[in-house]
């Protein structure tokens, strides 16, 4: 994981799966190797989504894709991944999925075209660092608006948090991920600090739509993996 430094895009390893469904065809991007240490959690009136520096990054750079890519489905099969060694939350773990609301995915259809994916074929997404926007060009007022329509719509079906949006509502939130992948406090191997990092995807932000918020927060310690079977049935 390398910081992009001006001239160099952001990279992620990803596997891509094409599907014949529902009249149209279909492009699912996922993680190569899987977001191990991150985790989603239902916690009823809100999410809590717990990273590392890793996930945190890979989340960041596929916040961008999701910006610009008008025809790919964006999965992230949280449900099998580890859990921070704390807190512990009781509720319902979530995959994410996210999509630009050109792609007009319906979370109904979602289990269906999971199960009509063909072969994934490894892919390196590209991102070019310049599509961060300078956060003092991002007019923070008018998410307030009525008129906005640049939000993050939420929906949750089959175990899995649906995003959509606009490009620039993920445009202008995917520094909340590189912020933390980037800046979050150091510690040694193991060693949880002793310094909270967190960001939020607040109700009140002018940027969500149908959510009682998403509550983000880094950690550097993580329980064993999960068993390989939960592990599967969450990537399926």
């Amino acid at each position: 994981m390398a910081r992009s430094d001006g001239r160099h895009p952001m990279k992620v390893a990803v596997q891509i799966s094409r599907a014949r469904f529902d009249g149209r065809g279909w492009r699912v991007i996922r993680p190569e190797r899987g977001t191990h240490n991150a985790t989603l959690i239902d916690c009823g009136g809100w999410r809590e989504l717990f990273i590392d520096r890793r996930s945190a990054y890979q989340l960041g750079v596929l916040w961008l894709l999701a910006a610009r890519s008008r025809r790919t489905v964006i999965h992230l099969p949280l449900r099998g991944g580890r859990q921070p060694a704390e807190p512990a939350f009781d509720g319902t773990r979530l995959d994410l999925v996210l999509t630009h609301h050109t792609v007009q995915l319906r979370a109904s259809l979602w289990p269906r075209l999971r199960s009509a994916l063909g072969p994934a074929r490894p892919h390196t997404v590209r991102i070019p660092s310049t599509d961060m926007p300078d956060p003092d060009t991002i007019d923070y007022m008018a998410r307030h608006r009525r008129e906005n329509a640049d939000l993050l719509h939420e929906r949750i079906h089959a175990d899995t948090l649906f995003l959509t949006g606009s490009a620039p509502v993920f445009r202008e939130t995917a520094d909340r991920f590189l912020d933390i992948a980037f800046r979050a406090p150091g510690s040694a191997p193991g060693e949880e600090t002793p310094h909270h990092c967190c960001t939020e995807f607040h109700e009140f932000d002018g940027i969500l739509r149908n959510s009682g918020g998403i509550h983000v927060q880094y950690h550097a310690r993580w329980l064993p993996s999960r068993p390989a079977e939960l592990q599967l049935r969450s990537a399926r």
